[in-house]
């Protein structure tokens, strides 16, 4: 099986200043959904879909954000992650990804739009190598980093993740 650094090179990722971790755009619709044709949520027009490829490695995590969008993940190799979802009810739930589906594990995922989100290796991982899907497609303005704080307050029974899920 490859290292982190072999598929960071191969698949030509770059590391997410903004999310963490190492990610390349692989796929945008050359079709648009009109701003008029979205929901409220949304302030102009986007691609009807978007994918990328998305590496996490020892060190380095998906920050607790929202998009305005649902989130397909997909696990493709490596290590399992832990995902956590905190809903605009108050409610949470951790998920974890990989390829063990018979202990539970998902290989696919959907994370709704506008749910707070963030995802890490399990502990002792090498690395994780996953994709995700977005549609309406992703844009920068559809992107929320969560702020510590903010999240513990309103989700406290989710402390020890918040603070893994944060900087």
């Amino acid at each position: 099986m490859p290292t982190a650094d072999e598929l960071i090179a191969l698949l030509r990722l770059e590391p997410h200043q903004i999310e963490g971790g190492y990610f390349r755009e692989t796929y945008r619709s050359g079709e648009r959904i009109s701003g008029e044709s979205l929901p409220d949520r949304y302030a102009g027009p986007r691609s009807m879909s978007t994918a990328i490829y998305y590496l996490l490695a020892p060190g380095t995590f998906s920050e607790m954000h929202r998009v305005r969008s649902d989130e397909i993940f997909h696990f493709y190799l490596g290590d399992p992650v832990e995902m956590l979802e905190l809903f605009p009810d108050g409610s949470g739930r951790r998920t974890v990804l990989g390829r063990d589906i018979a202990g539970g594990e998902c290989p696919q995922h959907v994370v709704p739009a506008g749910v707070w989100q963030g995802t890490r290796l399990i502990e002792g991982g090498s690395f994780a190598l996953m994709g995700t899907t977005v549609s309406p497609g992703f844009s920068y303005e559809d992107y929320t980093s969560g702020a510590r704080e903010e999240l513990i307050r309103a989700y406290p029974g989710f402390t020890d993740l918040i603070l893994k899920l944060t900087r």
